[in-house]
């Protein structure tokens, strides 16, 4: 397999710029880099010698000759993305420029311990190198999104609440007895984050992705960086108060918006519902599921259903209260949400985004667009390839 390691800075800053860019031509490259033409021609020749680029196709000509479009070469090797949520897992394998070669998905409860979970990570990752006839050798990196507080630095949770047994356990050392690809851990709302800001190859500068599901996380993209604060906790606006007189959250406190508008709440206000005769619908699913889930409500809903409405209309307008307090704060250009709430549909955004508007000042939303990650189910799994790609660059040495 071929590497970067112990490249020049010079290199590793084109790399990047091309990990980033998705495709782009060495006069485009020149310029995002403020290299000569002459420079940026030499550097990408010696690269595409050396088999680190490929050379993938003409792009669309602008009058003159087409250029040919650059990517980090598949012969690099592959990438290794997990997006671990509080029920549910994903994994892919994908090549350098993020193309995913096989993926699976399954329910997982992350109650049960690292011990259970990762084991069973392992060999789904094992299954889906085999599938494509890979190997742990030819594995770059392993970027692994988790439902809680991460110390980025050590890649460890800290005291993360959906997560009890897994505070200080190291996923890094679980999974070196099987790979010596480096392994990045980060809070899986940060990697839909830095999906996002790889789809958009770093055109936004300053937005929010809010994750809505078990629990409420906020990833924080500034100046094209994702912030993860002093200690890996920024974003954790789930535990922001939107009723004193609320229902205990697992935290400790009361009136929790996650207490009040996640999954659990959802499904909570949905048996009650069902239970007090509002929903003749949720009660007739209630009684055939023994459980309702917010996909339930979603369902109900659509058929027209009046309290399913009430319900998803007052977790969106706690959402958008809490968020009012956030978009004051941090002034964002784009508000994604993403999560499985996100299968709420529109009359839940519309809540969002009326509350929103209502609370906020007019001039933090003036230009604020608030909307549905395009990227949906994938944007975990793409922002764990991102990270998994753009920190093992960084360890080699570009600053970016």
């Amino acid at each position: 397999m071929l590497t970067w390691q112990n490249r020049s800075a010079d290199d590793l800053d084109l790399l990047t710029t091309i990990f980033w860019s998705a495709g782009v031509s060495r006069h485009a490259l020149a310029e995002r880099l403020d290299y000569s033409k002459s420079k940026a021609n030499a550097m990408v020749a010696s690269l595409l010698d050396e088999g680190l680029l490929d050379e993938v196709g003409l792009q669309d000509s602008s009058g003159g000759r087409r250029a040919e479009t650059l990517q980090l070469s598949t012969s690099l090797g592959v990438l290794i993305g997990v997006d671990l949520g509080a029920t549910g897992m994903q994994l892919a394998v994908l090549k350098p420029d993020l193309t995913v070669l096989a993926r699976h998905a399954e329910a997982v409860d992350v109650r049960q311990g690292p011990g259970v979970v990762l084991a069973r990570m392992r060999i789904l990752m094992r299954e889906l190198l085999d599938r494509c006839a890979l190997t742990a050798q030819q594995v770059i990196a392993i970027g692994i999104g988790v439902p809680g507080p991460v110390d980025f630095e050590r890649g460890q949770l800290v005291n993360p609440p959906l997560m009890p047994d897994w505070g200080g356990f190291s996923i890094r050392d679980y999974l070196r007895e099987d790979y010596a690809a480096p392994v990045f851990v980060d809070n899986d709302v940060n990697l839909m984050a830095l999906g996002e800001l790889w789809r958009l190859q770093r055109g936004l500068q300053n937005f929010l992705v809010i994750k809505i599901g078990t629990g409420i996380g906020c990833g924080i993209v500034v100046h094209g960086e994702v912030y993860r604060g002093a200690n890996g906790s920024a974003g954790d606006v789930g535990h922001i108060c939107v009723d004193r007189s609320g229902p205990l959250c697992h935290c400790g406190n009361r009136g929790c918006v996650e207490a009040m508008a996640g999954a659990q709440a959802i499904s909570r206000m949905a048996a009650e519902a069902a239970g007090d005769g509002r929903s003749p619908l949720l009660a007739e699913r209630l009684a055939a599921q023994g459980v309702l889930t917010a996909e339930d409500v979603a369902q109900a809903s659509r058929s027209g259903d009046v309290a399913a409405n009430a319900i998803i209309q007052r977790a969106g307008n706690l959402v958008g209260e809490m968020l009012a307090s956030v978009v004051n704060f941090f002034n964002p250009s784009n508000v994604f949400i993403a999560g499985r709430i996100a299968a709420m549909g529109p009359l839940f955004l519309a809540s969002v985004r009326q509350s929103v508007y209502q609370r906020s000042l007019a001039l933090s939303t003036r230009q604020l667009e608030i909307q549905y990650t395009p990227l949906a189910d994938d944007a975990g799994l793409v922002g764990a390839g991102v990270l998994a790609m753009q920190e093992s660059l960084k360890a080699s040495g570009v600053a970016r």
